[in-house]
């Protein structure tokens, strides 16, 4: 089993890459040559992935959460399989170069330099954690791809205004149609963070008798949770749409990672395990 995992390991970069080569042949040139194909190769790769993110739990006897090598790996398979749910969700694929280079970034590093994890601490063998850190970092996935829709919104609108009509205007789709993929990815990340939250909260008080609600980690996620709630809120009721919409997503999302560097690297918190 060892031998598959070091294999897939050392080939999961490149199914990245190839996947990444098909979605930008087809954004630059067009037409629908690879319409159907890179769909395809995105969700082989992707099953190659869960498979070695599977093998691994099983042969280390722990989720791949161990170390930040780990959880590159995790945020890899979780950025693409987020953004791979969206396109089906809404058949809109001209956007997946800009999304699957976040993939093939953490997974070269996690390639390599993730190292072999037999002994570690009870609390990470728990299944319950594995599936609480999974679901929280495929909320935040969905928040980072809402951003990027942000921002590509910012681009397209900033081109338009200055009546550039070139290779992002003919490719990308429409403003409203940004707008509906951000709001959407935004929904679907919400929709994470709150289940990792309620798996938490179950998960907590057997792990740790003695934890505190005022762990920065969690005071951090429930800001991220409380911002994207209410923006979520405003817009199926109508308060909040176009620019302004972006303009949360994105603000959401530089909260969310200010909020993650300050948890993990300036503050205390029983989630430092390792």
């Amino acid at each position: 089993m060892k031998a598959v995992i070091d294999f897939l390991n050392i080939v999961l970069p490149f199914l990245y890459i190839i996947t990444f080569g098909f979605y930008s042949y087809d954004f630059m040139k067009g037409g629908k040559k690879f319409a159907n194909s890179k769909r395809l190769f995105l969700f082989l790769t992707l099953l190659f992935h869960f498979l070695y993110l599977l093998l691994r739990s099983i042969h280390f006897d722990h989720p791949p959460i161990t170390n930040v090598f780990e959880i590159f790996t995790l945020l890899a398979f979780a950025v693409s399989f987020s953004y791979f749910i969206l396109e089906l969700l809404t058949d809109i694929r001209g956007t997946g170069p800009f999304i699957i280079i976040f993939s093939i970034i953490f997974q070269i590093i996690s390639s390599f330099y993730i190292p072999d994890v037999y002994q570690v601490k009870e609390v990470l063998r728990s299944h319950l954690l594995g599936i609480h850190v999974f679901n929280a970092l495929l909320g935040y996935s969905a928040i980072t791809i809402s951003a990027v829709y942000g921002f590509l919104y910012l681009i397209l609108y900033h081109d338009i205004r200055l009546n550039k009509f070139g290779l992002i205007f003919d490719r990308l789709p429409s403003l409203e149609i940004l707008e509906k993929m951000s709001f959407y990815s935004a929904i679907i990340g919400f929709v994470l963070l709150t289940i990792a939250i309620i798996i938490g909260i179950i998960w907590l008080p057997r792990a740790f008798p003695n934890f505190s609600y005022a762990d920065p980690k969690l005071i951090g996620t429930s800001i991220v949770w409380i911002i994207y709630g209410i923006g979520i809120f405003t817009k199926l009721f109508g308060k909040l749409k176009g620019k302004k919409v972006i303009m949360l997503s994105i603000v959401g999302f530089v909260i969310a990672i200010f909020s993650t560097i300050v948890t993990n690297f300036l503050a205390r918190s029983f989630h430092s395990f390792y």
